[in-house]
């Protein structure tokens, strides 16, 4: 009953990881938009969150990552096998008109970035609040 639950809210808590990670590098962007020789960056957050989901369904087979102990004191341990948002690979942005310092940050397009990921974000929260309300309604005696 558990795993069916986890399943079910894997890929909106995979979907709202990668979204807080882009909205970090989103505001490095811009807080960055007068440094020199700055180079922009962001997710391909369709292909990560492909390889965020199909990690996470991967640890539930067991895979898992080893651990290293460096004292034989220390317990075996096994890490998750999950790749989650703190792992996904960041992209360059190519500029349409670069700059003479090298910065290649355009702040109207991340402007525009942040503003869609915020709303993705809270649209994300917002679907993922309903399905949490309709498990809860479903459970409650009538």
């Amino acid at each position: 009953m558990i795993d069916q639950l986890e399943s079910a809210f894997n890929f909106h808590q995979q979907a709202l990881g990668l979204r807080q990670q882009r909205h970090q590098v989103l505001a490095a962007n811009i807080a960055n938009a007068d440094t020199p020789n700055y180079k922009a960056r962001d997710i391909d957050f369709a292909s990560e969150l492909k390889k965020a989901v199909d990690g996470g369904q991967t640890q539930q087979q067991g895979g898992g990552l080893a651990l290293a102990r460096t004292s034989d004191s220390h317990l075996a341990g096994e890490g998750p096998a999950w790749r989650g948002a703190g792992n996904a690979d960041l992209l360059y942005r190519i500029p349409d008109q670069p700059s003479l310092d090298g910065n290649t940050v355009d702040m109207d397009r991340e402007r525009t970035q942040f503003a869609d990921n915020a709303v993705r974000y809270q649209a994300a929260l917002t679907i993922m609040n309903s399905r949490i309300q309709g498990l809860k309604n479903a459970m409650q005696p009538e």
